[in-house]
């Protein structure tokens, strides 16, 4: 099973890997829905497993509330390709929305990114000095996965997340999107040492990466640049797990929940996430009764957690 995904989406992502300058054109061409100067711009990125099509009825939402905004819908990577890994996904889709993103003469720009896609803004967020004002994370497992979903069970028949991490924390596991994510609170030593991914991001990694912990702190820096953060989550969600994982709280070693302010990495401000705190710039908003598919398709939290702030 393992091995044809990863032939399926092997053979999916070559269209990424066409010379940078056409993926660039046709891209935004096909991406980009309108555009009207006095607007910022949004950006839509998808979920795993999924596509644009997600953010069609938000997008509606955009254009019925504020006429002719600016809007790219992110199409790439999508179904079953992305499962690639992370780092490959925000190059690509960082060819792409870079333009966007570092506009100086734009009025800025906001990122609204479902699930797995809130990583990959969050990385986005990390490696481009850019210009975006709001980052809203719809259920983004932003501190991690560690539960038995519906689509690890599916995909991963053989483990449960009491022994995946033989899988994930091993150079071929860390070819999957998930396992680039994966974070047992059991298994922090091969966490450290195999995620080429979260931990880099979170500055716990053991492989030294000098745009994360070097002495330009770059990841920081440019992460710091937000205005504001939106993180949205709740109870119902049923597939990221811990759901706190969408507020940056993630399990311990008893798998009790720890809020982000207890973390690790918060405490010692390795991102800058204190700091956001600290200033007023992170928004933590919970709703119950919302399945995790249905985040990007419920009115209520549209006009909570995204209208205000376009």
């Amino acid at each position: 099973m393992l091995d044809l995904l990863r032939e399926t989406a092997k053979r999916k992502q070559m269209k990424y890997f066409a010379p940078m300058n056409v993926v660039i054109c046709g891209c935004v061409l096909l991406c980009t829905i309108s555009y009207s100067v006095g607007y910022k711009h949004v950006i839509f990125m998808h979920g795993i497993l999924s596509g644009p099509i997600e953010f069609n009825y938000y997008n509606e939402l955009v254009q019925q509330y504020h006429p002719n905004t600016p809007v790219t819908i992110v199409d790439m990577f999508d179904y079953l390709v992305s499962l690639t890994n992370m780092w490959t996904q925000v190059e690509n889709i960082s060819a792409v929305v870079k333009p966007i993103m570092t506009n100086t003469t734009s009025e800025g720009t906001i990122l609204v990114c479902f699930s797995q896609g809130g990583l990959i803004c969050r990385a986005l967020l990390s490696v481009i000095p850019h210009n975006v004002e709001t980052f809203v994370s719809l259920s983004g497992p932003l501190s991690g996965q560690f539960g038995d979903s519906v689509f690890l069970k599916y995909f991963f028949p053989k483990y449960l997340k009491e022994n995946i991490y033989k899988l994930f924390y091993t150079d071929y596991g860390q070819t999957y999107s998930i396992g680039n994510y994966w974070n047992d609170p059991h298994q922090q030593t091969l966490y450290k040492k195999f995620s080429t991914f979260l931990a880099v991001l979170n500055n716990q990694s053991d492989v030294v990466n000098p745009r994360s912990q070097g002495l330009s702190r770059e990841y920081r820096h440019n992460f710091m640049r937000l205005k504001n953060l939106i993180l949205v989550g709740g109870p119902d969600d049923g597939v990221i797990t811990p759901w706190q994982a969408g507020h940056f709280g993630m399990y311990n070693e008893s798998e009790a929940i720890l809020p982000m302010e207890e973390q690790e990495w918060y405490k010692n401000d390795a991102f800058g996430l204190k700091t956001l705190n600290s200033q007023g710039r992170i928004h933590r908003f919970t709703f119950s009764g919302i399945p995790h598919r249905s985040w990007h398709s419920n009115l209520t939290v549209f006009e909570t957690c995204i209208k205000p702030w376009l």
